[in-house]
């Protein structure tokens, strides 16, 4: 069997990395059908079902010819997904028409929120504390604790963590412009509609950044260390407010450009 490895030179700065774009890590989180899923927001579960008629089955098992399925998922309430400010905004903006690169430097953070009341949030003490690194466009927030059971967690109606506005204004004041979290909102789950952080984000209505993308529900691992990574934000090309997503990292290595 051949081996190909396909190399990246990544200039940052003064600074030069090499990828292996043969290696990715995917962090997104998979979609089965039936209850299996990560939940939010009240949604039913993901369905995967043959089509059929009186004349035709889309299923081989059952004597079909191929496998020919509908699927019924939401975007925002079913795995991975990255959206625009389409989601909050009067106008129709659509990730498919926002999102126009694919590749960025990446950084990514391990945070355990704090308790705050009832709430688990992260605060801008916490990411004033981020050393994010120069040059970084899209941040990658792992939170704490951080088990696989978020590959199928509801978090329907448990408060689950979220972000104080005043820090995404700081990530966005750093220079991020692709966030990406391990939470089913950057926002608290009941919050009178204010979307606080979203809306922060995208600086909408005031000067709208249409250019920035909100990723929810990615899957860190925990043996995938903190650090830069190439990241490779792949979408289906939906022209929605979102879509689902397939973020990739891949890891970056010092190198001589000459010696390369």
């Amino acid at each position: 069997m051949t081996t190909i490895q396909i190399n990246s030179i990544i200039k940052v700065g003064d600074q030069q990395f090499q990828a292996n774009l043969k290696a990715p890590i995917d962090i997104s989180a998979p979609l089965h059908s039936g209850p299996n899923n990560i939940h939010a927001w009240y949604v039913g579960d993901v369905s995967f079902k043959a089509v059929e008629n009186e004349h035709w089955i889309g299923d081989v098992n059952r004597g079909g010819a191929v496998n020919f399925r509908d699927i019924y998922f939401n975007p925002h309430g079913h795995g991975t997904h990255t959206e625009c400010v389409g989601h909050i905004s009067k106008e129709n903006y659509t990730i498919n028409q926002c999102l126009k690169e694919f590749f960025f430097l990446a950084q990514l953070v391990t945070i355990k929120p704090q308790t705050i009341n009832d709430d688990q949030v992260i605060t801008l003490a916490q990411v004033q504390q981020l050393n994010i690194e120069q040059h970084t466009q899209a941040l990658v927030i792992r939170t704490m604790p951080n088990t696989e059971a978020k590959l199928t967690q509801n978090y329907s109606a448990k408060n689950p963590p979220y972000m104080q506005a005043e820090a995404v204004a700081h990530l966005v004041n750093a220079g991020i412009n692709h966030l990406l979290v391990d939470l089913p909102s950057l926002d608290r789950e009941q919050d009178e509609g204010k979307l606080a952080a979203h809306h922060v984000f995208w600086n909408y209505p005031q000067q709208t950044q249409s250019h920035r993308t909100i990723t929810e529900f990615v899957y860190v691992p925990n043996d995938i260390e903190d650090a830069l990574y190439l990241l490779n934000l792949q979408i289906s090309p939906f022209e929605n407010d979102a879509a689902p997503s397939k973020p990739l990292l891949f890891k970056l290595y010092h190198c001589d450009l000459d010696t390369v």
